[in-house]
C-alpha cells in the first residue's frame, strides 16, 4: 500500500536514477513499474505522467518505458514474486529474520554502502 505520495515520490525517483546509472554505464534500459491492482491506481498513473512530462524536484524521470501498469495478484505470477520480496524485507525489518532477505539483499540497489529505495521507519 502507497502511504504517502512523498513515499512514491522517492520510490519513482530512485528508480530512475537507478536505470539512469545502468546507461552512464554502458547497459541501457527502460523501466515498467507493476504494481497490485489497488484504489490508487489514478493517483500513480497520474503523479507518474506528471514525473515524466512536468518533472520533480530533480528533474523529470527519463528511463520509464510506459506509465505504471497495474495487474491483479492472484493472474500475474510476477505481482507474486513482488509479494514474497516484500514479505521477505517485511519479516527482516519487523521481525529480525533475515532468511529470506539474506537471498535477494545483494541485489538490492545500493551504491557507496547507500540502500537505495528501500525505506524503514523507525
Amino acid at each position: 500500500m502507497i502511504r504517502s505520495s512523498s513515499r512514491l515520490n522517492n520510490w519513482l525517483v530512485d528508480f530512475d536514477q537507478y536505470l539512469g546509472r545502468l546507461h552512464k554505464a554502458n547497459n541501457t534500459h527502460r523501466g515498467v513499474i507493476i504494481f497490485d491492482k489497488s484504489t490508487y491506481e489514478d493517483t500513480i498513473q497520474n503523479l507518474a505522467t506528471d514525473f515524466r512530462t512536468i518533472g520533480h524536484r530533480w528533474g523529470v524521470l527519463y528511463n520509464l518505458a510506459e506509465v505504471p501498469l497495474f495487474l491483479d495478484s492472484r493472474a500475474s505470477r510476477l505481482i507474486q514474486l513482488a509479494d514474497i520480496i516484500a514479505y521477505s524485507v517485511f519479516q527482516a525489518f519487523e521481525h529480525n529474520d533475515r532468511q529470506f532477505f539474506s537471498v535477494i539483499e545483494s541485489r538490492l540497489d545500493s551504491t557507496g554502502g547507500i540502500t537505495h529505495g528501500l525505506y524503514i521507519n523507525e
